[in-house]
């Protein structure tokens, strides 16, 4: 028993073609007319109400690529991963995963009681440097007069040096804590200290929580800013000489879309991994496509070096199913209606809207195809029922 192939037309129309060598003239009701011996008719009316359309092969320029695959990445100076210079528990942790944040805007509070014995002691070497600095001057003048012995001025000088070299380190751990030493020096010394993000972004990641002990080497959160997001890809050294700066990229994101993305080479890479013996490139993504896209993702891609003509028909004119694709060649028309034959056939890549036909030698070069509207997908099924 033939299957029954059918044809799913736009605006929900359904040709069905039956051919039952069991019961001759069985075919099935369908809303479009009957086919027989895998021969559609389609009728003008409904090709017109389906703005359907007819074209034939031509050739047509294809793009010859450099395969290769890598990540969707972002310069380092938009990536930034917040730990604190001093420990202390998290007193506040105000931000969440997704949430954006401004440069100078505040991540999280840290509490210490180190921070008030830090502040407690910029206090005392402040007040102490006034008095050594005093010292510091009385002794030179006493030397210059030969008043004093040179041992004595050489200890006020190693004392107020040594104080002011210690004020000034002191104050230099304050700022980065973002303690003010203006502040601190006029008496007003705080337990906590607040973490500002040092760039516009958004939070990708948190690794502590409300009370967490965090050391100056743990990590507390991470910001990563996706204005200047970008393509970095590893390209074979066999390959390399092909790429040169501003080729096209064509690339995909297999696991979220099967749509084709385009990018720009922009730095070939100039040196080669010892080990697996590949390169890398860094490419730009169109700016209308940018925002679809984060940090990590992994992407294939097809790096343009050059195109070569072949033969081809738009790519809604091909229809997969069921492994095979298919076009759908008008074998007749006539003033009320088409005949359309599906036929299979091999094809190659899709580029700017085409897609290249592997055999189109075995069709004639008056050949009309139906190239648009007309279908969205061909179905088998089995035994001789009928088509929805």
């Amino acid at each position: 028993m033939n299957y029954i192939k059918s044809l799913l037309l736009l605006l929900a129309l359904v040709l069905t073609a039956c051919n039952n060598s069991e019961k001759e003239g069985d075919t099935a009701e369908i809303t479009a007319g009957e086919s027989h011996d895998d021969i559609i008719h389609l009728s003008r009316a409904q090709f017109e109400n389906a703005a359907m359309e007819i074209g034939k092969l031509a050739e047509k320029p294809f793009a010859e690529t450099v395969q290769t695959s890598g990540i969707i990445d972002v310069p380092p100076h938009s990536r930034a991963v917040i730990s604190a210079f001093s420990g202390g528990y998290i007193k506040n942790t105000p931000l969440l995963i997704g949430d954006k944040v401004k440069k100078g805007q505040r991540l999280v509070t840290l509490e210490n009681p180190e921070f008030i014995a830090m502040q407690q002691s910029y206090l005392e070497t402040v007040a102490q440097l006034s008095y050594l600095n005093s010292e510091y001057e009385r002794q030179q003048i006493m030397m210059d007069e030969k008043i004093t012995s040179q041992k004595s001025f050489l200890k006020a000088e190693s004392e107020y040096k040594t104080a002011l070299a210690r004020s000034n380190s002191l104050k230099k751990n304050l700022e980065m804590l973002n303690i003010n030493p203006a502040s601190v020096a006029a008496g007003n010394i705080v337990s906590q200290v607040n973490i500002y993000s040092p760039i516009d972004g958004n939070v990708t990641q948190v690794f502590v929580n409300t009370g967490t002990y965090v050391s100056p080497a743990d990590k507390i959160m991470e910001i990563m800013n996706t204005d200047h997001i970008h393509l970095e890809l590893k390209v074979f050294e066999k390959d390399l000489l092909q790429l040169k700066k501003d080729q096209e990229i064509l690339f995909t994101v297999p696991e979220a879309s099967k749509e084709t993305f385009k990018g720009k080479v922009h730095l070939v890479g100039t040196s080669i991994d010892p080990n697996k013996r590949n390169a890398m490139i860094h490419g730009h993504i169109g700016e209308k496509d940018e925002q679809n896209f984060t940090a990590g993702m992994f992407v294939e891609a097809g790096i343009v070096t050059g195109t070569s003509e072949h033969m081809a028909l738009p790519e809604d004119a091909v229809v997969e199913n069921e492994g095979k694709n298919f076009v759908l060649l008008i074998e007749n028309e006539t003033d009320d209606e088409f005949e359309i034959h599906p036929v299979a056939v091999k094809i190659g890549t899709t580029y700017n809207g085409f897609t290249a036909i592997e055999n189109a030698s075995q069709f004639k070069a008056n050949d009309r195809f139906l190239t648009k509207g007309g279908f969205v997908l061909l179905q088998e099924e089995g035994g001789g029922g009928h088509s929805h």
